[in-house]
């Protein structure tokens, strides 16, 4: 395993399932890291959400995007439906992660085949819309051999997992430990704070920390104010803010 390679401290703030439909929960959030000024972030576009947020419908979001491409974020591909609409699981396991775990693994069950064609069209998006891509980031995190396998005939500089980055072709894997909530209900709410809290002292001295937003949690006061000041606190520790692209360009050249 690859050790990070700067010795200043980072983190990075990554927004998870971009498409039109989320981007009314985002915007007060955006809007107020915009004013905190200098955080770029790493903004993970769904090309059609849940088969009802093809891009191509909402020239005004695209526009938005292209702005904050200038304004100095980073665009990725972030699946293509974030939806698991594929073949019944046949296991208990495959049961579990795609039906209780969660829905929208989409690249779990995907052969390599599959998985390529998924990931080109994904791409072919961006190329539409002349958006810069060097990351993919498989919706819950969750990859089949095939989609790595995928990945590695691709154009594309990493994907990643909860605690780490991996760069490509190669898969070597980088730490980048993240925080992320689970904030569908209220039990999960008060859970994730006490888990993020413990995980903050626990990684204090990590060289980088990874923020990991959803929608779902701009949607409860509770987990938007939690990620402000977490993004507050880690900012006036020294943390210099960069997007996925800048960090492992970093680890590239120390």
């Amino acid at each position: 395993m690859a050790e990070t390679g700067s010795a200043a401290r980072s983190l990075m703030l990554v927004l998870h399932d971009i498409a039109p439909e989320t981007w009314p929960d985002y915007q007060p959030f955006v809007e107020a890291v915009d004013k905190i000024g200098g955080v770029p972030m790493t903004w993970l576009v769904v090309p059609d959400f849940h088969h009802r947020n093809p891009l191509h419908r909402s020239p005004t979001f695209c526009r938005l995007l292209d702005r904050r491409l200038a304004l100095g974020d980073e665009l990725a591909l972030h699946g293509y439906y974030h939806a698991d609409d594929g073949a019944p699981p046949r296991s208990p396991g495959a049961f579990f992660m795609r039906r209780i775990y969660t829905h929208e693994g989409e690249f779990y069950g995907l052969d390599q085949r599959q998985a390529l064609a998924r990931l080109e069209q994904g791409l072919a998006v961006f190329e539409r819309q002349a958006w810069p891509v060097a990351g993919f980031v498989a919706p819950a995190w969750l990859m089949s051999e095939g989609t790595r396998q995928a990945l590695r005939q691709l154009p594309l500089r990493y994907t990643s997992t909860p605690q780490h980055l991996y760069r490509l072709p190669e898969f070597t894997a980088i730490e980048a430990p993240g925080l992320v909530w689970s904030a569908r209900s209220a039990w999960r709410r008060r859970v994730s704070k006490v888990l993020c809290d413990w995980q903050c002292q626990r990684w204090r001295g990590a060289q980088t920390l990874r923020l990991g937003l959803h929608p779902v949690d701009m949607r409860h006061r509770v987990s938007r104010d939690y990620w402000l000041h977490t993004l507050q606190a880690l900012l006036a520790e020294g943390r210099e803010p960069l997007t996925k692209s800048a960090w492992l360009d970093r680890q590239a050249s120390a």
